[in-house]
């Protein structure tokens, strides 16, 4: 696994925009406050040829030219991180015109964003041995004042910060509008962490460890990958079988069957052979029962098989905030009642000797 170096102290940030732009409103002027909030944090930043386009179907432009922007935000000497602008519908369509092949030659940096950017985020873990973070898009960067969690993304970024223990409260509803743009979190809600075990059941007092590489994303966007060309996911699991593969997991448009359906179909596939735990998030659009059947159940009834534990309801994805995650990483999970931390090592794993030869 290839870890980029992190964003020094007068690093140049790089933004792109794969999935959708910022080009409408509150996006764009909380994109412009984010910019200037690093120019006042000493970094320089790039944009590029996309992050104000919206000639796009579900993303900024044509799958061409967003390919083309995020092939050339990795060869570029011109920055040294990228965040994406944000999340979006089709960013998969531009798979076909990256070049994972030169990513994968050339010198790693960081690419952080959520949602669609699983399309970018996945793949340069399974794809490339590259560790990317699964972590807030550039706009987010842009409140008043930052929350912790963006705080805890931009340290990440930096370096400074590898262990994370969650948040006492999150949102459902977000009152950032045309006219407020810059609003913070409406931190509604207490979190409440779900625990299941093997032989247990659903818990929320027991005290668990568990550990294994991260990997994972939006749940929309990896049954959408589940079998194309694009799919490694076995002979990645398979190199590294002996960290165990813990995987991140939320969802945005799927209601509770739509999760249950893809993860059964993810695990008929194979991608969770080697599995040591499962993180979930906090589901958008999963958080209504449908016929008796809850979001909790949902997961547990096809990702029980596995017998590893299941921490369902974490600060991840798109009901925020949410914890950074090193995707390609590994980690450590410990987790009793409402506590929990997550702490990343950047284990080269059995990648090491093959990358010293290359």
């Amino acid at each position: 696994m290839r870890y980029p170096a992190f964003l020094g102290e007068h690093g140049r940030i790089g933004f792109c925009a794969p999935s959708f732009g910022c080009v409408i409103e509150p996006y764009r002027s909380a994109f412009g406050h984010a910019k200037e909030v690093f120019h006042g944090l000493g970094h320089e930043t790039v944009d590029g040829i996309n992050v104000y386009s919206s000639d796009g179907c579900g993303i900024s432009s044509t799958p061409e030219r967003c390919g083309k922007e995020l092939t050339d935000g990795f060869l570029s000497a011109e920055c040294d991180a990228l965040i994406s602008c944000g999340g979006g519908e089709l960013m998969c369509e531009i798979l076909d015109y990256v070049d994972f092949d030169a990513i994968r030659e050339a010198p790693a940096r960081w690419f952080m964003g959520y949602s669609d950017n699983t399309n970018a985020i996945f793949l340069l873990t399974t794809l490339c041995d590259t560790a990317a973070i699964y972590g807030p898009c550039a706009p987010a960067f842009g409140m008043e004042p930052w929350h912790e969690s963006i705080e805890d993304a931009y340290a990440l970024l930096r370096g400074k910060k590898l262990s994370f223990e969650g948040y006492a409260a999150y949102q459902t509803e977000s009152l950032k509008d045309e006219e407020h743009p810059l609003l913070p979190y409406n931190l509604e809600h207490p979190r409440q962490l779900r625990l299941w075990l093997p032989g247990r059941g659903w818990s929320a007092d027991e005290a668990v460890t568990f550990r294994g590489r991260l990997v994972g994303g939006c749940l929309d966007c990896l049954a959408t990958l589940v079998g194309t060309r694009f799919d490694r996911v076995k002979a990645f699991s398979e190199k590294y079988a002996d960290d165990g593969i813990l995987w991140f997991i939320e969802s945005c448009d799927l209601n509770v069957f739509g999760i249950r359906r893809a993860l059964w179909q993810l695990a008929e596939a194979g991608w969770f052979e080697h599995a040591s735990g499962f993180l979930i998030g906090r589901p958008l659009a999963g958080q209504e029962d449908l016929f008796g059947l809850d979001h909790l159940t949902a997961v547990s009834e096809i990702l029980g098989r596995f017998s590893v534990p299941i921490l369902a309801d974490v600060d991840l994805g798109h009901l925020p905030p949410m914890i950074p995650v090193i995707s390609g990483a590994v980690g450590t999970v410990r987790s009793q009642g409402q506590a929990m931390s997550l702490t990343m090592e950047l284990s080269e794993g059995p990648s090491a000797q093959a990358l010293s030869k290359a």
